[in-house]
């Protein structure tokens, strides 16, 4: 999420997406309460929608109809458009995990807001917002705080990977309630691509990666990134890559056992001629199957992103694959309101 062109796109699928018949989302995750499910995507205040079936969806509005009171202070840039969300399921709250940055900076943060319920419509929905989780600070940090997920190692700690461009994609260890990094700090880095440009210049530099996703499955933790650009229409290079460790803390090694934190990564899905730009995906397992959940960007409707669900399934060395022809197999609905 780091072009200015990227702001411009953004900005007209929030007028597209009330006439599409698909569902219009950049970056989306997927959460299930009840026989619900909700995706959750970067837009104004972080737009969502609900479905009983994962075809037909139901807009349900914003999380939050007004910017968070800290988000200015941690990023001067912030317009109100939220980025990157991650829902996940904690001590009995749900956790919603939002980025908020100046474009093509990293004057970033990372919030979160907690839940006792997903469903916008009971009488005790109401999103409190616990403010920063962490923030990073041009000139000092080589890194940029957006794109979070939260997962779990084997022991029930909680860990954040996130990052976008700059010096790639990082991990850091949170505490018990999930809100704060906890102290002593723990930091990893598990993915990047070679670094030309100094963070101190300025400038995300041509480190095309961001968007990190940790599944675990198969005794593995998949660390997911997306390669490229993700917003130049027709030049789109956004491709969805992987590697795998058995800790958490990585190495996360390809195909070819190339380490992540090198410049490792093993292609998931690509671009084809009808679909650009897939990636910023999320992964889960719901209903006895393992699902992955990304947008892509449809060339015959002049390149505007829709939302894809597309079953996972493992081949014989243990790796997710999916079924190229999903992608034109799977069209949501946008129900109208």
């Amino acid at each position: 999420m780091q072009l200015l062109v990227k702001l411009v796109l953004l900005m007209s699928v929030v007028t597209a997406s009330s006439h599409a018949t698909e569902v219009s989302v950049h970056d989306p995750v997927m959460a299930k309460e009840g026989d619900t499910y909700y995706v959750y995507s970067t837009g104004p205040g972080i737009t969502f929608y609900s479905s009983q079936n994962m075809l037909d969806w139901k807009s349900e509005g914003r999380i939050f109809k007004e910017k968070p009171t800290w988000a200015q202070a941690a990023a001067p840039d912030f317009n109100g458009h939220v980025w990157a969300p991650d829902v996940q399921f904690h001590q009995g709250k749900y956790y919603l995990y939002y980025s908020v940055s100046g474009f093509g900076k990293n004057a970033s943060a990372i919030g979160v807001a907690t839940n006792t319920t997903l469903n916008p419509h009971a009488s005790n929905y109401h999103w409190q917002d616990h403010g920063l989780v962490i923030k990073s600070i041009p000139g000092r940090d080589d890194w940029n705080a957006i794109d979070p997920n939260i997962a779990e190692d084997n022991q029930g700690q909680g860990w954040m990977v996130f990052g976008s461009f700059w010096g790639g994609i990082k991990l850091v260890k949170l505490n018990d309630d999930w809100t704060q990094v906890k102290e002593p700090q723990e930091w990893h880095t598990v993915a990047r691509r070679a670094v030309t440009i100094s963070a101190h210049e300025g400038t995300a530099g041509p480190q095309e990666i961001e968007a990190p996703f940790i599944f675990k499955k198969n005794n593995y933790y998949y660390l997911f990134v997306s390669w490229g650009l993700c917003c130049q229409g027709p030049k789109s290079t956004y491709r969805l890559m992987i590697g795998r460790s058995n800790s958490i803390t990585g190495p996360y090694l390809d195909k070819e056992g190339h380490d992540l934190a090198s410049g490792g990564g093993s292609l998931v899905i690509g671009g084809t001629s009808e679909w650009k730009a897939l990636g910023h995906n999320s992964a889960y397992s719901m209903d006895g199957k393992d699902y992955l959940v990304l947008h892509a960007y449809e060339t015959a409707d002049n390149y505007l992103q829709k939302l894809k669900i597309m079953e996972m399934h493992w081949d014989s060395a243990l790796w997710p694959v999916v079924d190229v022809e999903d992608l034109n197999k799977y069209k949501s609905r946008l129900l109208p309101e």
